[in-house]
């Protein structure tokens, strides 16, 4: 099966086709699809952001397209980043360590630094079907950045299922068994496979 992915982040189109990697996939980037353009993520939810990046390449293609919009929610910060993850010093140009940065600052002084990650997907039909999966994964936000590894907020994100690792420490398939992206795309797999079996394709 062929799905565009409704992005151009080449960090989360390898980890996308590493994890759909035994799902009988070709995962494209919206770019490889001539999709030159960005969809404004106006929706209010993770949910909402990933159905409207969905569905604007379905629309342009005619082709099964699928969005993943994940973020940050940190308590202390009565959730935000959240959607705005990927803006949240206020600019898509800003470059990861900028956010993180900022992210440090605004939780200067703070003892409760409980977070967690999370990833909703969406992916749309041409036939008007549209599958929706969620996954989260908990954890707290260092003092810090620490590891060489991941992209966005991983540095900064300790992980409970790896006490006193950061994300950013962790090797690709150590993260891919725990993270949140993982837990929502394993639950994609099976939609998929379901999805399959009762239209066989």
């Amino acid at each position: 099966m062929k799905l565009i992915l409704a992005s151009n982040n080449p960090g989360k189109l390898k980890e996308m086709r590493e994890l759909l990697g035994n799902a009988d996939v070709e995962l494209l980037s919206q770019r490889d699809a001539g999709c030159d353009f960005s969809v404004e993520e106006t929706g209010e939810t993770f949910e909402e952001n990933a159905y409207l990046k969905a569905a604007a390449i379905t629309a342009a293609t005619g082709e099964a397209a699928v969005a993943d919009d994940s973020g940050l929610m940190v308590r202390a910060l009565s959730g935000a980043p959240g959607v705005h993850s990927a803006r949240f010093t206020g600019s898509h140009e800003d470059s990861d360590e900028a956010r993180n940065a900022y992210l440090l600052q605004k939780l200067e002084g703070e003892t409760d630094r409980r977070a967690k990650f999370v990833s909703c997907i969406c992916c749309t039909f041409p036939d008007g079907t549209v599958l929706r999966t969620r996954g989260e994964c908990t954890g707290s936000i260092a003092l810090s950045p620490r590891g060489e590894h991941g992209f966005g907020y991983d540095p900064l994100f300790l992980s409970d299922d790896y006490p006193g690792r950061t994300m950013g420490e962790l090797t690709a398939a150590e993260k891919n068994a725990v993270s949140h992206r993982s837990r929502a795309i394993a639950e994609f797999v099976m939609a998929l496979a379901r999805r399959k079996g009762e239209t066989g394709c």
